[in-house]
Parts: structure tokens; sequence; C-alpha cells
């Protein structure tokens, strides 16, 4: 049996909130935008590089996108210590795009829930005021950036998802 991308609820963020819930809504509802993006789609399907020679997939941008938000709310807001990288390494950088297989996707979906779940434990009960130190720039960051850009990040990465999307079934979000 062939697996296929699940159907995704998707909620709209509340139109009046605190900043907290507020984040917590969008970025929420921007996780869910990428998995109603690809709803329907068998592991071949997202797995496919609609556009060459892009190696980007919808696959590649779940693989991605489940390594963001493990660097940026486990490792870095949260300090969680001996998490590497899901997909990519110092050898292939860009793994989490290049080495996205049909085969993976219903694993690679399940990690990228999982470390959505774990992102939002990661974040619960800290102020949006907590600091810390990019290990790499060594820039100081609080969580409420934290948030701004994976809201960001999921935003740009939903428009190529989008375009993918269409190439492969031409099928168009709202």
């Amino acid at each position: 049996m062939t697996w296929t991308a699940p159907v995704v609820p998707r909620t709209d963020p509340p139109m009046v909130a605190g900043e907290r819930e507020s984040l917590d809504a969008w970025l929420d509802y921007h996780r869910s935008t990428l998995l109603t993006i690809c709803q329907g789609l068998t592991g071949g399907q997202l797995a496919r590089r609609a556009v060459p020679p892009s190696t980007l997939s919808l696959l590649g941008l779940v693989r991605h996108l489940a390594e963001v938000e493990r660097a940026w709310f486990r490792r870095r807001a949260a300090g969680e210590t001996g998490l590497g990288s899901l997909y990519s390494s110092d050898e292939d950088p860009d793994g989490a795009f290049d080495l996205a297989v049909a085969d993976g996707a219903e694993a690679d979906f399940a990690a990228f829930i999982r470390e959505c779940e774990l992102a939002r434990a990661a974040a619960a009960g800290r102020s949006l005021d907590q600091t810390f130190v990019h290990e790499h720039d060594g820039n100081t960051y609080d969580l409420r950036w934290v948030y701004v850009h994976m809201i960001e990040e999921y935003a740009r990465h939903s428009g190529h998802a989008d375009i993918l999307r269409e190439q492969i079934d031409g099928v168009t979000g709202d």
C-alpha cells in the first residue's frame, strides 16, 4: 500500500489575542499550512523535484523545517545538548533536501510532527524575553525573535510549497 500524506486540520489564528497566544497560534497555523499543501500526495509526489534544476521538493521542505524547529527551539532556546541535525551533516549540509526519498515520506512526516511537538514543549513556560547566545554567530537572541523568525521561515517556504504543489498536480492553495 502506498502511503499518502493525511488531511490536516488548520485553525485560523485569533483576531484579538495576547502576544504569546498570537505567536503560538500563527506559528501553528503556518505549521499546518505546510502539511495542508502536502495532503493527499504520495511519497513519490512529495519527493518529486518539480522545478529543475532545483533539488527542492515538498518532502525536502518538511524535512528542512523539522530541522529548523529542532535547531531554534530545542537546541538554542531551550539549550538541549547533544542534538544533532536530523538529515543534514557537515558532508551534506543540504541533506534535508538532497536526500529526501519517497520511501521515507511517512517517517519524515512523523519526525516533523514530533519536532513540532517537542518545540512547543521546549518553548512552554519560557518568557519571550529569555535570551540565548547562538552557537555559530555569537549573537544574542530572545525567544520572541525565534517565534517571529519561524513564522517568517514557514511563510516563505509555504510560498515555495504552493509552487511545487501546483507543478505536481495543478492544485493551488488558499
